[in-house]
C-alpha cells in the first residue's frame, strides 16, 4: 500500500465509528421506535437510517432491489423481510429527520464537552470540505435513486458543527462504500462470495457474516466457487491468489475513495485527523460499538 493510500484508508478508520454511532446508539433505538419501528433487533432501524437519502427527492422509499445493490453484502431475502416494509412504518422524510434527532442526542450523550468547543467546529469545516469534494457522478441506480454516496451528499447541511461532522463521515464513508462495491465487481466477487473472501483473509469469524442473512448452503456454495477458482483452500482460508485478490479489492477501493482528501490537502487532512482523535477515542471508548465487525477495519 503506497503512503498517500494508507492515509486514505487512516481517514475511513478515524471517521467509521463517528459515523457506526447511529446504528447502536440507545438514542437511535428510541427515536426508531418513536417511529413505530421494533426495536429488539437493530436492522427494522438500520435498513430505514441508511437507505432513506435515495429516497429523500420524494415518492415512496427505496425498493428492495435497489437496497440490495447498494447495501451489496446482504442477503435478497433478508432485504426483502424489511423493505419496503420499513416505508409503511414511516417515509424517507420522516426517516431523516428522525436521524438527525437520533445523531445529535447521541453525541450529545457521548461527547458531551467537545462538540461544542473550537476542536468540534474546525473538524466540521474540514471534514465538510472533504465531503463536498466528492464525485457523485456515478450512473443512476434507477427510478431516479442515486448510490449512497451521491444520495447523502444531495442532503441539505445541517447547521451543528457535530451535525456537519456526522453528515460529512457519513457521505465519506457511503461515496467509498459505492466504490467498493464497482472494486468486488471488478474482482467478480458476487455479494457472498465478497463476504466468504473475506472472512477467509482473517477480516472478522465466520459467525459475524452471518448478520448478512445467507444460509449454511448459500456459504457453502460461495465456498465451492472460490476454491474453484483458486482463491481459496479446502480448508476455506485464503490462498495466495485469494489474498493477492483481496489486497487488490482494498486498493482499489483506497484509491477511489482518495479524491476528496486530495482535494482537501495534506496538511489539512493530517489536521483533521489529529481533531478526530478525541471523539474517536471517546466513541470507541464507550464500548458501543461491536468489536468485531464486517468492515475488517483494523485487519486489512
Amino acid at each position: 500500500m503506497s503512503e498517500e493510500l494508507g492515509r486514505v484508508r487512516q481517514m475511513w478508520h478515524l471517521l467509521e465509528p463517528l459515523h457506526a454511532v447511529l446504528y447502536y446508539a440507545p438514542e437511535a433505538f428510541e427515536e426508531a421506535a418513536a417511529l413505530g419501528y421494533a426495536t429488539d433487533e437493530r436492522w427494522p432501524s438500520y435498513f430505514a437510517w441508511r437507505a432513506a437519502p435515495a429516497g429523500a427527492s420524494g415518492g415512496g422509499g427505496p425498493t428492495a432491489e435497489y437496497v440490495t445493490g447498494a447495501f451489496y453484502s446482504f442477503s435478497p431475502e433478508m432485504v426483502r423481510a424489511y423493505v419496503p416494509g420499513v416505508w409503511d412504518t414511516a417515509g424517507p422524510e420522516a426517516v431523516l429527520a428522525a436521524r438527525g434527532r437520533a445523531v445529535d442526542r447521541a453525541y450529545r450523550a457521548l461527547l458531551t464537552a467537545w462538540i461544542d468547543g473550537p476542536e468540534a467546529a474546525e473538524a466540521a469545516t474540514l471534514a465538510r470540505r472533504a465531503a463536498e469534494a466528492v464525485t457523485t457522478a456515478e450512473p443512476d441506480v434507477g427510478a431516479g435513486e442515486l448510490p449512497l454516496g451521491a444520495a447523502n451528499s444531495a442532503l441539505p447541511w445541517p447547521d451543528a458543527p457535530h451535525l456537519v461532522l456526522w453528515q460529512a463521515a457519513t457521505i465519506l464513508r457511503e461515496h467509498r462504500g459505492d466504490g467498493h462495491l464497482a472494486a468486488l465487481w471488478e474482482a467478480g466477487l458476487d455479494p457472498v462470495e465478497a463476504l466468504v473472501s473475506f472472512a477467509a483473509v482473517g477480516a472478522a469469524p465466520v459467525a459475524v457474516f452471518a448478520s448478512r442473512g445467507w444460509g449454511e448452503k448459500e456459504w457453502a456454495a460461495a465456498r465451492e466457487r472460490l476454491v474453484a477458482r483458486g482463491l481459496l483452500a479446502e480448508d476455506g482460508t485464503a490462498t495466495e491468489a485469494g489474498r493477492a485478490l483481496r489486497t487488490e479489492v482494498e486498493r482499489r477501493t483506497d484509491e477511489r475513495a482518495a479524491g476528496p482528501w486530495r482535494a482537501l490537502g495534506e496538511t489539512d487532512r493530517a489536521r483533521l485527523a489529529e481533531l478526530l482523535g478525541t471523539p474517536w477515542l471517546e466513541i470507541i471508548g464507550s464500548g458501543l460499538l461491536p468489536a468485531e465487525n464486517t468492515l475488517g477495519i483494523g485487519k486489512v
